[in-house]
């Protein structure tokens, strides 16, 4: 994820397009109708979202199409991993949360994080459709995008599936634990 000219090398490039592929291959029920080749050819032709999916892949996010937009064509990636990335926990929402604490400060924050790795937040609405896939985050929790009015309050909102149910919470924004990271969509 350091790489500021967010660039893979031809190997890097190949082997993430083999992982991808693999993962799309085993999870069909995941994206229904949708063939690899057409997947392939617009990652190929868009190296720069191919770097966030190498950054996603790289947290533990196990990213994979989820959906097409039939309006403007673009592949719809979520990260798949059954817990929260493990290389994107302990961290709090956002930069005000994290600057405002005073002691015992995480590195880093969810919105920073997904920022600098070119992805978003999933809504509590896209969890919910990703949950209908699969079961997610029966042991940890992610924190999701917060409507405005909950955050300018000094909350944010994350998600975990308990008791065969999922569930939105609440806890202040700058909280963190090492069972809560987050989860990014990215479209392609």
């Amino acid at each position: 994820m350091t790489n500021k000219l967010k660039g893979l090398s031809l190997e890097q490039r190949e082997q993430l397009l083999n992982t991808l592929k693999t993962r799309f291959e085993k999870n069909m029920n995941r994206h229904t109708g949708l063939e690899w080749a057409e997947v392939q050819a617009r990652l190929e032709n868009n190296p720069e979202k191919l770097w966030s999916l190498n950054a996603m892949e790289e947290t533990g996010g196990e990213p994979d199409v989820v959906g097409l937009d039939n309006e403007s064509g673009e592949y719809i990636f979520y990260d798949c991993s059954v817990e929260s990335p493990k290389g994107r926990r302990s961290v709090c929402y956002d930069r005000e949360a994290l600057e405002s604490r005073k002691k015992h400060k995480p590195e880093n924050s969810a919105i920073d994080m997904a920022t600098e790795m070119g992805i978003e937040l999933l809504t509590e609405e896209q969890y919910r459709e990703l949950q209908k896939l699969d079961h997610f985050d029966m042991k940890t929790s992610s924190w999701v995008q917060t409507p405005e009015a909950i955050r300018k309050l000094g909350g944010a909102i994350f998600c975990d599936r308990r008791y065969d149910t999922v569930f939105m919470y609440h806890n202040g924004a700058d909280s963190y634990y090492g069972a809560r990271g987050f989860r990014g969509s990215l479209r392609v």
